[in-house]
């Protein structure tokens, strides 16, 4: 999508020229899952598919809004902002909700929706468009907002307008991303760094499995709880564990695995995984591909089989690369039970590997698979 094509759009919708054109990227998590709400460490990455907005402020309180996807236009006014019985309004009305609440200055405006990222492929399109929202609005409105603050604010509309408690992971990658970098993300202080990200002749493949099992919502909640149990446990005899980014396996022999197999098998898993992402970041800065991916398996062996978050359609996507010797590794990518593995593959095998495991996972499962490659690019910013 280029600033023309997109100002053309708006024109024929407004009637007017834009003020403002801008992408905002999906992203990808290397490795770090489930550490996130453990005040854990993740390594997310923004990518090339990305939600495009035009915007223009209006004289008047009137929003209008505009979803190519829908072919839908959707009007409200700044004095009656409230989640709307559509889904996709509320990301933005989300983000116009809270900096109402900071009791920023606002007027109305007009916003045009597009983009070319895959919806419910796990790659954060609703995170997108809300950091393309309130950037947009924080120069349309000139509010002189920080990008960290931007991110914070994006949260908190995904939060409480979307109605979906997510870390600030999604947020964080979609406005700071950078071109060949991955994000080293401290989600308790939200201190970050940059890790070079030189994939060296290989491609990271998102495989979609094309289904979302019902047990998500309720097995996410669980394992929330089933940590916090964790570190009740630890904090009888070590006061200064706050969350199991505190924790070493050290206490959970002491402390869980005697008294709660379950609960030791769970935290285990966090505890394994925010070291293996400490180490995952060394493989990055020594250009290590081959180590980083026998980590990436590992990840997803976890979080089949400690943390019970996987899927048989997942894990025969995993299982079906784990010895190909062109894949470098492969995961399941998110909060579980569905969505996308993430592979990283080489080039020149590309085609024929997803090509044959687009056949073995239709014969197996009955369902369609689809492969989306993705490169690693900046985060949310102007269109050239």
């Amino acid at each position: 999508m280029n600033k023309e094509i997109l100002s053309a759009q708006y024109y024929s919708v407004f009637h007017e020229p834009a003020e403002i054109t801008l992408r905002s990227p999906g992203r990808i998590n290397i490795i770090g899952e489930h550490t996130d709400y453990n005040d854990g460490f993740v390594l997310p990455a923004a990518i090339d598919k990305a939600i495009f907005i035009a915007a223009a402020k209006r004289t008047d309180s009137q929003i209008h809004l505009y979803a190519e996807a829908f072919a839908e236009l959707f009007s409200t006014d700044l004095q009656n902002i409230h989640p709307s019985a559509k889904t996709w309004p509320n990301y933005i009305l989300g983000v116009v909700h809270e900096l109402q609440k900071a009791n920023h200055p606002l007027t109305g405006f007009n916003l045009y929706l597009t983009g070319n990222l895959p919806v419910s492929a796990g790659v954060s399109s609703s995170a997108a468009v809300e950091c393309a929202t309130v950037f947009a609005l924080n120069e349309l409105m000139n509010l002189h907002l920080s990008k960290i603050e931007m991110v914070q604010l994006a949260q908190k509309a995904e939060h409480h307008f979307a109605g979906v408690l997510c870390g600030i992971m999604d947020q964080f990658a979609s406005m700071m991303g950078k071109k060949n970098h991955a994000i080293q993300l401290d989600c308790r202080t939200l201190a970050y760094e940059y890790i070079p990200l030189h994939l060296k002749g290989y491609s990271i493949v998102l495989l979609n499995t094309n289904v979302k099992h019902s047990l998500a919502s309720t097995a996410y909640n669980e394992r929330r709880q089933q940590c916090e149990q964790g570190v009740a446990l630890i904090q009888k005899k070590y006061p200064q564990v706050l969350a199991l980014r505190d924790a070493t396996e050290a206490m959970l022999d002491e402390c869980i695995k005697p008294f709660d197999v379950l609960i030791d098998q769970r935290c285990r898993f966090v505890v394994q995984e925010i070291q293996r992402l400490k180490d995952a970041c060394e493989d990055l800065k020594n250009n290590d591909i081959l180590s980083l991916g026998q980590k990436m398996f590992a990840t997803h062996d976890g979080l089949s089989n400690e943390y019970e978050v996987s899927c048989k359609e997942l894990d025969f996507l995993v299982n079906q690369v784990r010895n190909n010797q062109h894949v470098a590794g492969a995961r399941m990518m998110g909060g579980g039970f569905g969505g996308c593995t993430i592979n990283i593959i080489k080039k020149e095998e590309l085609q024929n590997i997803i090509h044959e495991l687009s056949l073995s996972y239709e014969a197996e499962m009955r369902l369609p698979l689809t492969a989306i490659e993705v490169t690693v690019e900046d985060g949310t910013g102007f269109l050239q």
